[in-house]
């Protein structure tokens, strides 16, 4: 398994670091919004109840009683769909006193216990501000409100107007008379009832029917159901802004990292490179070494083929050195060859392109050949397709020789050999070399066409590796292949085909 570099491992730490951090950032700033577009819905609540109070107080009349269709009218006023979706009035008990607006339900245990309750669409605010003496307190100086059906206010039988000597109290059903009737009261301190609390009751209203109409008819708290679909705007849209940051958050953390390793990739790459070039030139300069070498071997070794020759052709010699001069001569000529593959596969290849017709280099390269293929009984077959091809035509010349010297090694007595012209697409030609012998198997096709890599004793293994350098040095391909049922095929391809003069 490969080891991370430290350098590396704290590069890739660091972006991972900092693109966790930018989004919990992200994060952090959209509950912010969350939380900033909540308490701008809730302070519009509290406008809301404070406008509730002044309307309040501007629709009570005497002992603080408001008729319900006045105070529901004022609601309905208050209540805009789509942002403010009703208005409820509360008493001590929790039961309506007057409502305006889509009806609720207010069995939510959250709304009583904490003030307020958001659903999907909708938030509900209970006394979402202190209204004071406007509302839901009873303290010193404060008046309770009271909500009552305008029928009772003033009942065709009877009034509450001060003076009245008998009459029947709206909102309670008590006769006024019960009260002691002539007689001298003391004055009450303005704004007093009788108990010398600092708020006033309707006139002919006993303390304990004042309080039980105020426990079931009394204001004591109110509720406001707002919409939150302009604020699940907000989050909707701020949410896909998140998340289009963070994927370009993503996007620039993987790109940094690419962009990383990429360099990491490229200096090593360099380095590699560089040494790549040193090792190129000392092997080039090898090369030239070697081929001096062998160049100036094949002299001393020709001298030895001579006094070879000399020493068999002797008459005085016996039958046994006869014999030992003639395998030194056969020797000397097996080195030699190699010297000569090897010298010509150090040869640089400088390509010289010209107009090639193929059929005359076929032609050519079999009857250099004819002597070995008509000593081994060979079949040989070759197509006449008349083509032109952009190739150097020495080059192209030896590696055919050298194809067709391999195949000619590698069949047997009586065997078979085609060699094919033809198109691959009308700007490219191929060149194929089959025989019947035994084949290549898989595993060698690749290995062939490295230097002194050979499956025939007989053999230098240097022939198919002039043939690769060649078709490198023309841009072109060349792929072994199993001819069916037994054999092989060479096959060059993507010749260019030249346009006839």
């Amino acid at each position: 398994m490969q080891t991370i570099p430290l350098r590396n491992r704290l590069v890739y730490g660091s972006i991972v670091v900092l693109w966790i951090a930018f989004l919990s950032w992200q994060g952090t700033e959209h509950f912010r919004i969350r939380k900033s577009a909540r308490a701008a819905l809730i302070n519009r609540a509290r406008d809301i109840s404070t406008t509730l109070g002044l309307v309040m107080r501007s629709q009570r009349r005497f002992g603080g009683i408001i008729s319900r269709e006045r105070m529901e009218s004022a609601l309905k006023d208050l209540v805009k769909p789509g942002e403010i979706n009703a208005i409820v009035l509360l008493n001590a008990a929790g039961d309506v006193v007057a409502s305006a607006g889509d009806p609720i339900s207010l069995q939510t245990k959250t709304v009583f216990h904490k003030g307020e309750h958001w659903a999907d669409r909708t938030v509900t605010l209970m006394n979402p501000v202190d209204l004071g003496t406007n509302v839901t307190q009873e303290s010193e100086g404060a008046r309770p409100t009271i909500v009552v059906p305008r029928r009772d206010l003033f009942p065709p039988q009877a009034t509450n107007r001060p003076g009245s000597e008998f009459s029947t109290n709206a909102i309670t059903g008590t006769n006024v008379s019960d009260r002691p009737r002539g007689g001298w009261r003391p004055p009450r301190p303005r704004g007093t009832n009788e108990s010398g609390t600092n708020w006033g009751r309707p006139f002919g209203m006993k303390e304990e029917e004042y309080r039980a109409v105020l426990q079931k008819q009394g204001v004591h708290s109110f509720v406001v159901v707002m919409s939150t679909q302009s604020l699940n705007a907000i989050f909707r849209q701020d949410i896909w802004l998140r998340t289009i940051i963070g994927v370009l958050a993503t996007i620039s953390a993987l790109g940094s990292a690419l962009a990383w390793r990429n360099l990491v990739t490229s200096s090593v790459l360099q380095m590699r490179l560089v040494r790549a070039s040193e090792l190129n030139s000392h092997l080039r300069e090898m090369n030239l070494a070697a081929a001096g070498l062998a160049h100036e071997t094949r002299n001393p070794l020709n001298i030895v083929r001579g006094l070879a020759q000399m020493i068999s052709k002797h008459e005085e010699a016996s039958p046994e050195v006869r014999q030992q001069s003639r395998e030194i001569i056969n020797e000397t000529d097996r080195v030699t060859a190699q010297l000569n593959e090897f010298i010509n596969y150090s040869r640089p290849r400088e390509v010289r392109r010209s107009a090639v017709p193929l059929s005359s280099v076929v032609a050519e390269v079999v009857r250099a050949l004819t002597y070995d293929i008509e000593e081994k009984k060979i079949e040989l077959e070759k197509s006449s397709d008349p083509l032109l091809v952009e190739a150097d035509e020495q080059l192209l010349r030896q590696a055919l020789f050298n194809l067709l010297l391999n195949a000619v090694q590698a069949v047997e007595t009586g065997g078979k050999i085609e060699i094919r012209v033809g198109r691959e697409t009308p700007a490219a030609a191929f060149l194929e070399v089959r025989d019947n012998g035994p084949g290549v198997s898989p595993d060698h096709r690749k290995e062939i066409f490295k230097p002194y890599f050979t499956t025939n004793q007989k053999g230098t293994g240097l022939g198919l590796a002039v043939v690769q350098q060649i078709v490198l040095a023309h841009g072109w391909e060349i792929e072994c292949q199993s001819n069916q049922p037994r054999g092989a095929i060479f096959r060059l391809n993507h010749l260019k085909v030249a346009a006839a003069g």
